[in-house]
């Protein structure tokens, strides 16, 4: 399949970034990720190693869309529900009313 990361083409088939990626030890994944075989890896590690390029130069989209037309897993970023805290009423009606003003 061909497919454009960094403004270049490149011609990636599953067959060859697996085995690209085949003894890569996968790094920390703190973002978007991909699975390949059993493991899951950072998309930009995955970017850099199929293109041998900076990861700075390519965008983890570029790489997500590219590994999810090869029939690769792809995940994002979980996002997580924040717990709002309960402002009891004195508290609303003080921020309601602003801060003291210091002299």
């Amino acid at each position: 399949m061909r497919c454009v990361i960094a403004r270049f083409p490149f011609e990636l088939t599953k067959s060859g970034v697996l085995e690209s990626m085949k003894g890569v030890k996968p790094e920390e994944v703190l973002g978007e990720s991909v699975i390949i075989g059993r493991r899951s890896y950072p998309v930009k590690q995955v970017g850099q190693v199929i293109t041998r390029q900076d990861r700075r130069d390519f965008s983890a989209d570029e790489v997500t869309r590219a590994m999810a037309k090869l029939g690769f897993t792809c995940r994002s970023v979980p996002r997580t529900v924040v717990p709002t805290r309960a402002v009891d009423p004195l508290q609303h009606a003080s921020a309601m009313l602003g801060a003291p003003l210091a002299i």
